[in-house]
Parts: C-alpha cells; sequence; structure tokens
C-alpha cells in the first residue's frame, strides 16, 4: 500500500487528506449558508455554529498539514499531455485554494473570538482569542469570510470542472490520481 507520494503519484495519505478537506469545505458551506436564516427559537442556533466553528479549527489543522505535507514530500510530475497553460493554472489554482482556506478559517475565527472568548472545538479543547476585545472586528471579518468563502467555492467547482475534463474529455488520468495512487508503469 502506497502511503506517500512519489514523483509519479500521490499517496493515499494525500488522496484522503484532499477529500476529507473537499468535503469539509463543500459541507461547511452548505452549513453556514443554511445557519444564517436559523431564529434564536430553533434548536440548531447555538448547534449549527458550534459544529461549524470546530470544524473550521479542524480544517485550519488539516490544511497546516496538508501544506507541510505537500512541501516535505514528492508530487507527481506534470502529465506528458498537459499543456503549459494547464500546469500553470493548476499551481496556480492549487495555491489560491490553500491562500483562501487560510483566509476563510482564520477570518471565521477572528468573527468568533472578536469578544474575547475562545472556541471550542467539539468539546475536546478550546482554541483561544488571539487578539482578546475588538470593536468592529466581527464585522471585518465576516465581510472578509462571506467573500472568501464564495470565492473559495468558485475555485473548488472550476477546479473539480477541470478534473472531470481530463477525465471526460482528454481521458488521462488527472482525476484517477487523486482517487487511487497510480501504478508506476502508467
Amino acid at each position: 500500500m502506497q502511503i506517500i507520494n512519489t514523483s509519479t503519484s500521490y499517496g493515499w495519505l494525500a488522496i484522503i487528506v484532499h477529500w476529507v478537506a473537499a468535503v469539509a469545505v463543500f459541507g461547511m458551506f452548505a452549513l453556514g449558508f443554511w445557519m444564517v436564516d436559523l431564529t434564536y427559537y430553533s434548536e440548531w442556533y447555538q448547534r449549527a455554529p458550534d459544529i461549524h466553528r470546530s470544524i473550521g479549527v479542524l480544517l485550519f489543522v488539516l490544511t497546516v498539514f496538508r501544506l507541510l505535507w505537500r512541501l516535505l514530500t514528492a508530487s507527481p510530475a506534470p502529465l506528458a499531455g498537459h499543456k503549459r497553460w494547464e500546469v500553470a493554472s493548476a499551481y496556480a489554482a492549487h495555491g489560491l485554494l490553500y491562500v483562501l482556506v487560510f483566509v476563510a478559517t482564520v477570518s471565521g475565527f477572528l468573527i468568533s473570538t472578536a469578544d474575547g472568548s475562545s472556541v471550542s472545538v467539539f468539546g475536546w479543547f478550546d482554541v483561544p482569542s488571539v487578539t482578546g476585545q475588538v470593536k468592529r472586528l466581527e464585522d471585518t471579518a465576516g465581510l472578509v469570510h462571506y467573500w472568501s468563502t464564495w470565492a473559495l467555492v468558485a475555485l473548488a467547482l472550476i477546479h473539480s470542472a477541470g478534473a472531470l475534463k481530463h477525465h471526460f474529455i482528454d481521458r488521462d488520468n488527472t482525476l484517477r490520481q487523486m482517487l487511487v495512487p497510480q501504478r508506476q508503469d502508467n
């Protein structure tokens, strides 16, 4: 079983972390979109934001791990049939996806901690405020969070469309590389 990346294939660790992050991003977006309309009397009024914040902190940690993993291990070389602009846009998109995940998670954290309170992560541990009480930080962070999450989901959808284009139109291994480690002869 190939756990780590090679110069020709992603390993199981990178594949699993990729898909967990993808599910978290889209799930968090859906939860956030749904919970903003909850009323005070909804049974989810407190629970949904707590889940959203907890997953956000874990997504931040997962993304730090993922970035470190990407920097410390090999990554498969672009496939031979990829055009120069496809390779350049893929690198740019991946970099921007990382930036947007960090902006979204940090701004979400700042919304929740602008009053000096900490964020409880599923009751397992608390992450303290790094700013203390800052007037109107919640509003500014909220605006950044709103737009960064929309940009993140839009870019993730474009990223997904690119993978599907490679799979169904180009018929190459781009998508397969992120589904299962590829044999060395591919």
